[in-house]
């Protein structure tokens, strides 16, 4: 299960999504996205758990590396992991956010469809970085 390509990829896309969902949604995002909360309160822990926050990124950088590897090509590249983030941020992101709107008060439409973009843009960063691994560690 673990190649060094792998346990490489693992560990940058760990970092990115710790780091990179801090920069996008802490600090980019922030303001924007208080404006469109919707009517749930006390939804959001102030301060989050860092420790399950940063447990958290590593699954999710495993998964995401894992399922690019067997996505299926001889030799991986930075733009097949800029596709591979852009489809995985519209399933995580886009549809999810929409789905929430449908379903319950966390953000009103406008920052539903913000999130769900702002899921994108996180997760073919993401996807660069891991293809620019696949590409570059063999």
């Amino acid at each position: 299960m673990f190649t060094k390509t792998n346990l490489i990829s693992t560990i940058v896309a760990a970092v990115w999504s710790f780091m990179g969902g801090f920069f996008l949604w802490g600090i980019l995002a922030e303001n924007f996205m208080a404006g469109h909360m919707g009517t749930a309160t006390g939804v959001m822990k102030d301060p989050p758990d860092f420790a399950i926050l940063a447990i958290g990124c590593l699954i999710q950088g495993l998964a995401f590396s894992t399922i690019f590897r067997n996505w299926g090509a001889d030799k991986y590249t930075t733009s097949d992991g800029l596709k591979y983030g852009f489809w995985v941020g519209i399933l995580a992101g886009l549809g999810n956010n929409i789905i929430d709107y449908a379903t319950s008060n966390m953000l009103d439409m406008t920052g539903a469809l913000v999130n769900g973009l702002i899921y994108i843009v996180f997760f073919c960063i993401m996807g660069f970085l891991v293809g620019l691994v696949y590409n570059k560690v063999k």
